[in-house]
């Protein structure tokens, strides 16, 4: 699991490392975790240091089944790591074209173009990581009463497609964003 992506910095944002989730990561996951719009949008919300380990356990499964990859992000500074935001790539199955991406990002980096550029990040390695199997096209998919990651995925050049009915877990319509390999 030494798979680290970077997306480089901006005029106005630090440059962003993208790396699997480790043990360490334990206490930063749980105060994003204490976050209340993070909690809203989450079906699997961590708010114990069980369910943060847990978390962290499942990310290096998913790494080592080659189908589940789960990227935390960081901003390195002085002082260490701050996490930012999280990045997963699910479902890949070889012969299959089709995987979905979902992401969330920590309170104190909203707004400041953190997650389009990790999801740009995450989507273009699949697509060079993955071709060979088959893989073509990436969805995303959010609640309909989620503008802001409507804009993500726009940013991240993934193009609305439909709007898709509730469904359980999803008590609310959703958006279906597609991004193909070129």
């Amino acid at each position: 699991m030494s798979i680290v992506l970077r997306a480089p910095a901006t005029s106005t944002a630090p440059e962003l490392v993208l790396r699997p989730w480790h043990a360490g990561d334990v206490e930063d996951l749980l105060a994003a975790y204490r976050d209340p719009v993070l909690l809203s949008w989450t079906r699997k919300p961590v708010t114990t240091p069980g369910e943060a380990r847990s978390f962290v356990r499942r990310s290096r499964q998913g790494w080592a089944s080659g189908r589940r990859f789960s990227f935390a992000v960081v901003e390195p500074g002085p002082e260490g790591e701050r996490l930012v935001a999280n990045v997963v790539l699910k479902e890949i199955i070889p012969g299959r074209p089709d995987a979905e991406i979902g992401y969330w990002t920590a309170a104190p980096a909203r707004g400041r173009g953190v997650a389009p550029r990790a999801v740009d990040a995450v989507s273009a390695w699949a697509f060079v990581r993955f071709a060979a199997g088959g893989l073509t096209r990436l969805e995303l998919l959010h609640q309909i009463d989620n503008p802001a990651s409507c804009r993500v995925a726009e940013k991240s050049g993934y193009v609305f497609e439909e709007v898709l009915p509730a469904r359980p877990p999803f008590p609310r319509d959703g958006h279906r964003h597609v991004r193909r390999r070129d």
